[in-house]
């Protein structure tokens, strides 16, 4: 385990476990579809690359880089587009792949987006659901992980760019972010 990291939350067994049944739902869901698979840039690299490898119907790869945090541990509560999309939305099917749903600020404000750009739907797929922090109401699609409030990082989370690589999500230390 990392020395910044107070305890493992999630093994690499449990996160590979979550994901298989989370794409056996989609799966379901969208046999005999095509839809635009859309990854939320940096965060869900690792759970996206992971969960399109279970997916049986044919798919279109996409990707946005959203943000409300920039380098610190509270949001913003301001949308920024890093990137948009290569794809055409409109009467499409949209499953958008997040690592985790926090105060659900981004993915209200981008579930409107790409409704406005005319998707025919949106789903939410996410790794992680931290309920008790939502602000905005909005629920995943299918979710992995039902976590409590702490600030959580491995496996494609991030605490300012670090610990992304870790295959594993881990509880980081307080005394880390609150420096």
């Amino acid at each position: 385990m990392h020395q910044d990291c107070e305890r493992i939350l999630l093994t690499e067994e449990e996160l590979r476990a979550g994901v298989r049944g989370v794409a056996l739902a989609v799966n379901a869901r969208y046999a005999g579809k095509n839809p635009i698979v859309v990854g939320i840039l940096k965060g869900s690299i690792i759970f996206y690359s992971d969960f399109i490898r279970h997916l049986d119907m044919p798919v279109t790869l996409d990707f946005m880089a959203v943000s409300s945090y920039g380098s610190g541990a509270v949001s913003s509560g301001k949308l920024r587009m890093k990137k948009d999309l290569d794809s055409d939305v409109q009467g499409r099917d949209v499953i958008v792949v997040e690592d985790i749903i926090d105060s659900g600020f981004t993915l209200a404000n981008l579930r409107e987006l790409l409704k406005e750009r005319g998707a025919k739907s949106v789903c939410i797929v996410t790794l992680l659901n931290k309920k008790g922090r939502r602000e905005y109401d909005i629920l995943p699609d299918y979710n992995c992980f039902d976590i409590d409030n702490e600030f959580v990082v491995g496996y494609g989370l991030d605490y300012n760019e670090k610990y992304r690589n870790l295959p594993y999500v881990g509880v980081l230390k307080r005394e880390i972010y609150e420096k």
